[in-house]
């Protein structure tokens, strides 16, 4: 499992009001990327714009957030998306009452 924080710099002011009407408008592009696990949408104290993700392999992160897809981003926000990556090791879920343990997606090195 492979997680990816997405940070978009809006326009001073811009609300969380319309940040929601924004989010809605991609429902149906992730909705349908079979690569995609989860994407939490979320309105930062700094009035920037996150997105975590959980994909299923760090590429499938990458071919979600292409270049072609970074100039739409940036035409319709005005800044360019920042990234930061992360290999997920475990998830625990509280609501399902479960621990999910996840192996690494480097080689492991033989000792």
């Amino acid at each position: 499992m492979f997680a990816e924080m997405v940070k978009l710099k809006v326009r001073p002011g811009f609300t969380r009001e319309e940040a929601l009407d924004d989010a809605r408008s991609t429902i149906a592009r992730w909705s349908a990327n079979r690569d995609l696990v989860r994407k939490h949408y979320l309105f930062g104290e700094d009035g920037c714009l996150y997105g975590l993700y959980l994909w299923k392999s760090r590429e499938a992160a990458l071919k979600g957030h292409d270049a072609e897809w970074q100039a739409h981003v940036t035409e319709r926000v005005g800044a360019r998306p920042e990234f930061a990556y992360f290999d997920v090791m475990m998830i625990l879920d509280n609501e399902k009452g479960s621990v999910d343990e996840y192996p690494s997606p480097e080689p492991q090195e033989q000792a």
